[in-house]
């Protein structure tokens, strides 16, 4: 048991900004990918929070997205700027990693930013509730952690490369599956939304890098999560 809650401690500390004590001897990476999804329970949980104390209107769901985008220290839309830059202007597979590997942001990533913070902001204000947030902060995750799982790593360097050979994650399939049921039946439009960004993406990493980066897994999570909102506030 405590080796679980030092694994969700590594993930708790890799993929946002908040302290989570010493660690003696930590997990490495690879072991503690499982939590990924488990960790996205506490941005969600603190926009969830923002949103409801900021009177849940349009300007709580920006507030929202604000904090989730400070807690994580902007990762998944870092990797989103960098994914879509490298998509979006390179040329062949060498030129879409020196791309992605620039820190410079381009006129695509901007472009992308914009679009997923306008959609989230939007769908948040119609449907943003507590169930909603975790179970899309959740089942995003394990969009991420299957694209990390499933493809090779386009390069031999990186954090991809080092996560690769994550354990099974059914832990994290069953806390979503518990959260939908707080969602509803929508939960299945926002599921299937989500899946539709996954097979897209990894379609994206074959064709154009033949594996996957820790980019493509940070846009893979934010736009999924993304598909999810619109998803349910175009359902109800």
């Amino acid at each position: 048991m405590n080796r679980i809650i030092d694994e969700i401690r590594v993930a708790i500390l890799f993929l946002t900004r908040l302290p989570v004590g010493r660690l003696d001897t930590p997990p490495e990476l690879k072991d503690a990918a499982w939590a990924f999804p488990v960790a996205g329970l506490v941005p969600a949980a603190i926009g969830w929070a923002v949103f409801s104390v900021a009177g849940g209107d349009l300007l709580g769901a920006a507030l929202a997205v604000a904090a989730m985008m400070l807690v994580t220290g902007g990762l998944h839309f870092d990797g989103l700027a960098d994914f879509a830059d490298g998509i979006g202007g390179g040329r062949d597979r060498e030129h879409v990693l020196t791309i992605m590997e620039d820190s410079r942001i381009g006129s695509y990533g901007v472009l992308a930013l914009i679009a997923i913070a306008l959609v989230q902001v939007a769908a948040i204000a119609a449907v943003g509730h507590g169930a909603v947030f975790l179970f899309l902060g959740v089942l995003s995750r394990i969009a991420m952690l299957r694209l990390l799982t499933a493809l090779p790593p386009a390069r031999e360097k990186g954090l991809s490369a080092i996560a690769m050979g994550a354990p099974h994650f059914w832990r994290s399939g069953v806390l979503a599956l518990v959260l939908a049921l707080g969602v509803g039946w929508a939960a299945l439009w926002a599921a299937l939304a989500m899946a539709l960004v996954y097979v897209a993406v990894r379609r994206l990493c074959l064709k154009r890098m033949g594996g996957q980066t820790g980019d493509a897994c940070g846009a893979t999570q934010l736009l999924a999560e993304t598909a999810g909102w619109a998803a349910l506030a175009l359902a109800a």
